[in-house]
């Protein structure tokens, strides 16, 4: 019988080693994303006292998580304060969230809502239920904030929902709009921020594993899956699998918007262009130099440049 050579298996300490290394760079890149963005679009200033909507998913336990964290070591003193709706969906564990919140010692207010039957008796069977529900979620959630005296109301949007909201508006809504990383509210009142608009959905979900967040699942949008941002979200981690770093070229492309090459007569005046006889930045340079990645090479095909 011939030998048989058996890899020798990683150890237990040194795997564990390498487990609490990749946890260390992982929550250091959220604190430095959530920082980075609290920063470019100052989104906490000294003294604000910001209501961090938490639902009971991943997303928005993240986002209480690292604020939490920011908190403790910012240049500049604000409040927390964590708000949950409980739309009184059949079966919701109203005692999971508090008894979180009380475990980290952040001040909290649960507030007792019935949208639940509303959406259901309102929306037929089959139909998206998200537009109504979010709009009685934003109702009362901007007379929560004014009560607390809230003021910037936090929201857990990260950036690949951002993504999927410009792909929802420009397929569906033939508009090239996004999702902000801060806004004035609809009612003019309130200061809405998503301090989360540059982390990646792949490290939320990553640092929810980590930290045994108490997930709560959603009995109303959570049970759509035919629902086009679902759609949206996997045609995007389609293109990542397939062309890692486009997305994130994408969100970045958010971020550098020319007007002067779109075809918006509102946001750049067309009509009133005149030749200068000087160079300018926003002028046509006939074609962009194209620094785009070679892609790869199709089997039995020669690639000719012209």
């Amino acid at each position: 019988m011939s030998a048989v050579w058996i890899e020798p298996q990683e150890t237990s300490p040194s795997r564990d080693l390498k487990i609490e290394r990749e946890t260390n760079k992982l929550q250091k890149r959220l604190c430095r994303e959530v920082g980075r963005a609290i920063m470019d679009f100052n989104m906490i200033e000294e003294g604000d006292k910001v209501m961090v909507c938490v639902s009971g998913g991943k997303d928005s336990y993240g986002m209480l998580d690292i604020l939490l964290k920011l908190k403790a070591r910012a240049p500049i003193h604000f409040d927390l304060i964590a708000v949950n709706l409980d739309q009184k969906q059949p079966g919701f564990p109203d005692h999971i969230l508090p008894a979180y919140l009380e475990q980290l010692g952040v001040p909290f207010h649960v507030e007792n809502q019935d949208t639940y039957s509303i959406v259901k008796r309102v929306i037929p069977e089959g139909k998206t239920m998200c537009s109504l529900c979010s709009r009685l979620r934003r109702g009362i959630l901007y007379r929560v904030a004014d009560e607390l005296g809230a003021t910037k109301i936090a929201l857990g949007h990260h950036r690949d929902d951002m993504l999927q909201t410009f792909f929802l508006n420009m397929f569906f809504g033939g508009k090239l709009k996004g999702m902000p990383p801060k806004l004035v509210s609809d009612d003019g009142k309130h200061i809405v921020i998503r301090p989360m608009a540059n982390v990646a959905e792949r490290d939320l979900t990553r640092w929810a594993e980590h930290r045994a967040f108490p997930i709560i699942p959603c009995t109303l949008c959570g049970s759509q899956e035919n629902l086009q941002r679902k759609q949206v979200g996997a045609m995007l981690r389609e293109w990542e699998k397939k062309h890692p770093g486009r997305v994130e070229s994408m969100f970045s492309a958010l971020q550098n918007v020319v007007p002067s090459h779109l075809m918006d007569g509102t946001r750049f005046d067309f009509k009133g262009l005149k030749v200068t006889g000087l160079p300018s930045e926003d002028g046509d340079k006939a074609f962009d130099p194209e620094d785009f990645p070679e892609p790869p090479a199709l089997p039995g095909l020669k690639v000719v440049r012209s």
